[in-house]
């Protein structure tokens, strides 16, 4: 097999093309024809190959995917064994009258936190303090199917693309 990329067989492949087919030369069917089998053949091997190598990549990935939602429930796991924690020595310290505990390595003491809002009633807050959001939403689909019946919806367009299949 050569070291070529994908990309230089492609282009090998159309020039070639525009070679072979060049009503100026003359060459028997037989040439073009094998000339062509043997860079598809190229560019058929290469592209499983690099298929191979993509699947590979994708299962790494997924690996890596389901490790990270492990981690992050360990993670979640622990930051909630930390705060049950800090509730519990905070609520220890609270009962037993006890405001600063100091050692070598950390000083622990309860503070009082700024004061902060709780709303109890939404309704019942005067609209002075209250703020308006909107926002918007473009339905794609309305769009899509008014723009497949014929209508002209300004500021959009049908586009079609193209995507690699892989079964």
């Amino acid at each position: 097999m050569n070291n070529l990329s994908l990309y230089q067989i492609s282009s090998n492949y159309l020039e070639a093309m525009d070679v072979l087919t060049d009503p100026e030369m003359d060459l028997p069917a037989e040439a073009i024809t094998d000339t062509l089998e043997g860079l598809s053949g190229e560019l058929e091997e290469k592209a499983i190959n690099v298929t191979k190598f993509m699947r590979n990549m994708e299962a790494t990935a997924k690996a890596i995917k389901e490790a990270e939602s492990d981690m992050a429930k360990r993670r979640k796991a622990l930051e909630n064994r930390i705060s049950w924690m800090k509730d519990y020595l905070k609520g220890s310290m609270e009962h037993t009258g006890i405001t600063k505990i100091e050692c070598p390595y950390f000083k622990l003491s309860i503070q009082k936190n700024p004061a902060s809002v709780n709303i109890t009633d939404e309704k019942a807050v005067p609209d002075k303090f209250k703020e308006q959001v909107i926002s918007w939403k473009i339905d794609k689909t309305a769009i899509k199917n008014a723009l497949k019946t014929g209508d002209t919806v300004t500021g959009a367009v049908l586009a079609n693309g193209t995507r690699l299949a892989i079964r």
